[in-house]
């Protein structure tokens, strides 16, 4: 049982996001795999940007995510930054070439979600999500959030949602994940990986 957790991470904060889902996921039994999207964001902003350029040093040991990765994955987490209410550009490469996977129906009947960061409380977490669960439902996926029988959905004072874990790493982006956004991230790995099992059996 394998699950797919592929995102960007402009400052390292959605990637951070990633290995704690990556936990809940290995705590139902299942494998994580961890990819990342290829940047776009030309080279002569990266090399004006020390905070950029830590961030890409960060995750330098991620691979690039590729489309038999999203064919031997059982379920899906997909996760980004906001871009003005938004998923970033770089998500949305990857999503726009998905059209041979979607002939082969590859995504139909698996479980999938979305998890996100901002620079602020209501910075686009929400419609971020729910526009991007317009292309999970087009892809035939399975939606998956957060219940509220979870308690830090009912605890969180930054990120996390019904509709998926959340982050809010402020104005400079270096608020760290605080308690209940990880737990928030755990858990949806957790349940991800469930459903996954209960979908393939």
């Amino acid at each position: 049982m394998k699950i797919l957790i592929v995102y960007y991470s402009t400052f390292g904060n959605t990637y951070k996001m990633a290995k704690l889902i990556a936990e809940g996921v290995k705590e139902a039994g299942a494998e994580p795999i961890i990819r990342r999207c290829p940047e776009l964001l030309p080279q002569s902003i990266i090399s004006s940007r020390p905070d950029i350029q830590a961030g890409i040093e960060m995750q330098k040991d991620v691979p690039f995510v590729t489309l038999e990765d999203f064919k031997i994955a059982d379920g899906y987490a997909f996760g980004t930054p906001t871009r003005f209410g938004n998923v970033s550009a770089q998500l949305k490469n990857v999503v726009d070439q998905f059209g041979p996977l979607w002939m082969q129906r590859v995504f139909e009947g698996k479980p999938a979600g979305v998890f996100v960061s901002t620079g602020t409380m209501h910075g686009g977490q929400e419609s971020t999500i729910l526009t991007f669960m317009t292309v999970l439902l087009h892809l035939g996926c399975v939606i998956v959030g957060v219940p509220y029988s979870v308690p830090s959905l009912y605890l969180t004072k930054g990120g996390g949602s019904p509709y998926g874990p959340g982050h809010v790493a402020e104005a400079e982006n270096k608020r760290e994940i605080d308690e209940n956004e990880s737990n928030i991230c755990k858990i949806f790995g957790k349940r991800l990986a469930e459903i996954a099992k209960k979908l393939k059996g």
